[in-house]
Formats: structure tokens, C-alpha cells, sequence
């Protein structure tokens, strides 16, 4: 097993199991074989199964959500990441929604509400002859709330709140993140409708509906909404944006009502009391000789479909309303980390022709792979409770376990465990300093490294220079050969294009959705933010977060690192 420095330190501080004075008595192996003995648990042979998942674990080859690696085998058990609870237009609805999050909260999971049943601030409540305070007074209560947990002190507090952008109070909803001190334990991210962007397009008017009743409150100009909600997120980086329309054309489950909200970081839309575990492949691993190795690829996908879908049989949950819905439904998200590392060992430029055509192939391999699995599983154990009446219920088409399967997920911590690339997201720097619960950790590209060192070009003055700049850019050309310079860009160096291009295709092969932040350089303007929202919409994206450098605060960090 390699495990790096960073990786244990985090493991030590967050993952492997303490005595009651606080001591590790854990190692990595005793953590994984814990998790492999509880996930078999759900096999006829579970012998056979802990052997095959602690291998595809201990080889990093896969790593589940944070929550199974820090919780199997515990008392408490919870082992899923993402939660979305309903809140209804009732103080009794919004308070027993609050208890229902905390204890997801210190369960370890992250929590999406949809605030948009709620009525408008200033709007009558006629049982008592006062006014409503409106969704984003509740918003704060919430968030004050997820302080005081801090989620058993293993994870930050996550959340998710979104409302609708046809709910009266959307202006104060996506101003209210311009203030640095709000909302640090959420992201925000506004529900845009088809008719929305339709009247963003057409510069015309659309309408506010107050929820209470559905009357039409009021109309404005769907382009002043839009520049409102530009503004804010050049600023800030939030809110995000759910094309909740073009979600619910994916709604597996469509006779269960629709889908308002997502997890805290928006690649997993759920129904309410909904959960899923989620889990991700490396990609590095897959590598040969500068090749994918997709037949080995292709076997680890369908060892963690099982892997996944067992987790739901043994999990235990924070509600008995969650545990019916996730056995009702079975959604797991199988995704992939150390994307950027696969192009850069294979020689492919983030963001070029080559890399979206291997990304076509390799995800598209590992949900084909997936879904194989899911309906292989469906033949031994049956298919989700709610698999009649859902889009997957077609004549020719196979029965599913699940009613998703794929997910792409950021992988903030897991991918340092696993010494490589966030997500799907390029290099973010090739030096830089990560604050992971008040451990700072260093870290440097290990591929660039090698690339340097066996290329003959290290040197203290480049190492200097990618200490202080992070980037290569500013480099005497002859300093780094040209290919070198082409594969190692970061985040910052590629255009929001390019970002929205790759998000789009693995959104194509993907069930759920993506998380992937489009980065910006800080000299972008509030008209590019505009552009990529546009620009996403167009390539099919479901969603996304723009980040322009240099505007990161508290509240963001959610989206960037604690994210698994």
C-alpha cells in the first residue's frame, strides 16, 4: 500500500478509529479491512466479496465516500454522503426538518434543502395576523445550527440551499453570499427553468409566483434576475446554478414527484428523505505504458457497483424515512478522481479535441460497465422496489438494482488519500498549501516531479518559481519543454470554455450529475461569468459553479475540498 505523508495525516486525523483519550488504533490496512468486512456482510460468501473489496480499496484503485471509510464497522454505521430533506411552508415542517439535519450532520453526511414551498419575507400568515420572515431568514437559523454540530468534529458542515428563481424573494437569496460573513456552512445554488433562461435569451419579462396558493405576484425582467445572480457569483463564487428542468428530464423515478434539490456540492439531485453513497474510481491507476487499461478499468466498475450496492443493504440511517426511500430507490454514484493525472500520463492536454475523445471512451466504458453490473444484480437480488412505472421500465430493456449508478463527484479529501486529481477537475496548482481541518498540508505535483527530474530540467530556480507561482507561467521559454508545458496547466491557465466542454462530456455518460468548478482567471468579467452560465446551458450541463481567483471565502471552501 502507498500511502503518502499527506495521505496518512489525513488519515490519522480524520479516518483511522481513536480510543476514548483520542489516540489512533487504526492503521490504513485495519481501516480498509474494516470496510471491506462490513460491506461483505451483505454477501452469501462474504469471505470471497471482503477479499475482493479490500483489495480494490487498499490498491487505491477505488475509494468509497468519506462517510463508509470513517464509519463502517462503528456502532453509529451511517455510511452515505449526501441527504436532501423537504422542507414545507410550516414552522413545524422547518424545525423537525433542522433535527432531521443535525443528526445527518453528525452522522458525517452533507444535507440539501429546497427553501422555495416556503412564502415570501412580508407575506400574511393568516393563523397568527403576522408577516413570514421568508426563506432566507430560515436559511440562517440553519446555518447557526450547523456551527453548534460541526459534525461530531470528523467533517465540516455541508449544505445545500437552493430556491427557485421564480420564488419572490430570489433577489435577497442570490445578494445574500456578498456579505463574507453569511452562510458558511452552505452553498447556495439558484433553480433556473427553461422559461427562465428562455426570457434570459428572448430579454423578456417572466413571472414571480409566491408559493403559497401559486398567484403571480409580480414579472421582471428575467435579464436583470440573470445579471443579479452574475454579479454574485463573480464576486463570490455563489450562488451556482441547477437547471432544475433539465434534471428532472433525467428523474429516474418520475412518479415520485420531482427533483428540487441536490447534495451540498449539486452532482446528486435526490428526492426528499432521499440519500446515496457514492464512490469513485482512480484513473491514474488504469495506466499502462501511456494507455487505459480498460479491460482492468472495466472489472473495477463493476466490483464497486457491488461494493455500493451493498452499502445501502448494511448501512444504518439517521431516519427511517431515509432508510425506506434509499432502499426504495437503491441510487448509488459511481464516479472517477484522477482525471487530470490519466492525461497527463498519457501525454493529452486538459481541455483539447484528444482529451474530450479519452473521455468519451473512458466514461462511457465505465457506465457501460456499471450498468451491466447493476442489471447482473438485479438477476441475483432483484431490482429496486421502484423500478415499475420509471424510465428505466422500458420493453427490451434489462431490470436495474439501481435506479442510478453513475455520479461524478469532487473527491476533495478522498483524492488526497489517494495521491491523485480531484474529480475531473485539471491540476490546481503544480505547489500549493491545503487547509484540511486546521492541518495545513503541502502539496506537490508528484507527476511533475518525476517529469522534471527524469527530463533533466529540475532546478532551484524552477522549484522556486512553481513554489511561489504555482504555474509555470512566467518561465523562460527554454526553462520547460514545450509538451511539458502543454500537459502541466493548471486550473487558473484554462479557459472556462474548455471547463464547460469537459463537464459536459461526462455529464453525457453520467446518470446523475457533475460536480466540476469552472475556474476563471481573476481578471475575468462579470459578461464571462454570463457567457459560461449561457454557455453550460447549451452543452447540456445540469448545473454549474464558476470560481473567478482571488474571490474565495469561507462559505466556497465547501465546493473546493470538503466535497466527498
Amino acid at each position: 500500500m502507498e500511502l503518502t505523508d499527506n495521505a496518512l495525516r489525513v488519515l490519522q486525523s480524520r479516518y483511522l478509529l481513536k480510543d476514548d483519550r483520542g489516540d489512533v488504533v487504526e492503521d490504513p490496512a485495519g481501516m480498509f479491512r474494516r470496510v471491506a468486512s462490513t460491506v461483505a456482510a451483505a454477501e452469501d460468501d462474504p469471505g470471497r466479496w471482503e477479499e475482493r473489496f479490500y483489495d480494490l480499496m487498499a490498491s487505491l484503485r477505488f475509494l468509497p465516500n468519506s462517510p463508509t471509510l470513517m464509519n463502517a464497522g462503528k456502532e453509529a454505521g451511517q455510511l452515505a454522503a449526501c441527504f436532501v430533506l423537504p422542507i414545507e411552508d410550516s414552522i413545524s415542517s422547518i424545525f423537525d426538518t433542522l433535527k432531521h439535519a443535525a443528526l445527518i450532520l453528525q452522522s458525517g453526511g452533507g444535507t440539501g434543502f429546497s427553501f422555495s414551498h416556503l412564502r415570501p419575507r412580508a407575506d400574511i400568515v393568516r393563523s397568527t395576523g403576522g408577516v413570514a420572515s421568508g426563506p432566507v431568514s430560515f436559511m440562517k437559523i440553519y446555518n447557526t445550527a450547523t456551527d453548534i454540530i460541526k459534525q461530531g468534529g470528523a467533517r465540516r458542515g455541508a449544505n445545500m440551499g437552493i430556491l427557485r428563481v421564480d420564488h419572490p424573494d430570489i433577489i435577497d437569496f442570490i445578494r445574500l453570499k456578498r456579505d463574507v460573513t453569511e452562510l458558511s456552512n452552505f452553498n447556495i445554488s439558484v433553480a433556473a427553468t427553461d422559461a427562465f433562461m428562455e426570457a434570459v435569451r428572448q430579454d423578456a419579462r417572466y413571472a414571480l409566483i409566491n408559493p403559497r396558493g401559486g398567484d403571480v405576484v409580480t414579472h421582471m425582467r428575467a435579464c436583470d434576475v440573470f445579471d443579479e445572480l452574475v454579479q454574485s457569483a463573480w464576486q463570490t463564487g455563489d450562488p451556482g446554478v441547477v437547471f432544475i428542468d433539465r434534471v428532472n428530464s433525467k428523474n429516474p423515478t418520475p412518479l415520485l414527484g420531482p427533483l428540487e434539490c441536490t447534495n451540498p456540492c449539486g452532482e446528486q439531485p435526490l428526492l426528499p428523505y432521499e440519500a446515496c453513497v457514492l464512490g469513485s474510481l482512480n484513473l491514474s491507476k488504469f495506466v499502462r505504458d501511456a494507455k487505459v487499461d480498460y479491460d482492468a478499468l472495466g472489472s473495477a466498475a463493476r466490483t464497486a457497483v457491488r461494493f455500493l450496492d451493498n452499502t445501502i443493504n448494511v448501512n444504518r440511517y439517521p431516519l427511517p424515512q431515509i432508510e425506506a426511500m434509499h432502499r426504495a430507490n437503491r441510487k448509488i454514484g459511481l464516479g472517477v478522481m484522477g482525471w487530470a493525472d490519466m492525461l497527463i500520463m498519457m501525454g493529452v492536454q486538459y481541455g483539447s479535441a484528444a482529451s474530450l475523445k479519452l473521455a468519451t471512451k473512458v466514461m462511457g466504458i465505465i457506465n457501460e460497465a456499471a450498468r451491466a453490473a447493476s442489471a447482473a444484480l438485479a438477476g441475483e437480488r432483484g431490482p429496486f422496489p421502484n423500478f415499475a412505472g420509471s424510465i428505466h421500465d422500458r420493453p427490451g430493456q434489462p431490470a436495474l438494482r439501481n435506479a442510478t449508478i453513475t455520479t461524478i463527484a469532487p473527491t476533495g479529501t478522498l483524492s488526497i488519500i489517494a495521491d491523485c486529481s480531484s474529480g475531473i477537475e485539471p491540476i490546481f496548482a503544480l505547489a500549493y498549501k491545503r487547509l484540511i481541518l486546521q492541518t495545513e498540508l503541502l502539496e506537490t505535483n508528484r507527476l511533475f516531479m518525476d517529469a522534471a527530474t527524469s527530463g533533466g530540467f529540475m532546478n532551484n530556480v524552477l522549484m522556486q518559481h512553481i513554489a511561489q507561482k504555482g504555474s509555470l507561467r512566467g518561465l523562460a521559454r527554454d526553462a520547460v519543454p514545450p509538451a511539458i508545458r502543454r500537459v502541466f496547466k493548471t486550473a487558473h491557465e484554462i479557459r472556462y470554455r474548455a471547463h464547460i466542454d469537459m463537464q459536459a462530456t461526462f455529464q453525457a455518460f453520467t446518470d446523475n450529475a457533475v460536480s466540476k468548478t469552472i475556474n476563471m482567471p481573476h481578471s475575468a468579467k462579470p459578461e464571462d461569468v454570463a457567457k459560461a452560465y449561457l454557455y453550460a446551458y447549451e452543452k447540456g450541463c445540469k448545473g454549474i459553479t464558476v470560481f473567478r481567483r482571488g474571490t474565495l471565502k469561507r462559505g466556497t471552501l465547501v465546493r473546493l475540498s470538503e466535497t466527498d
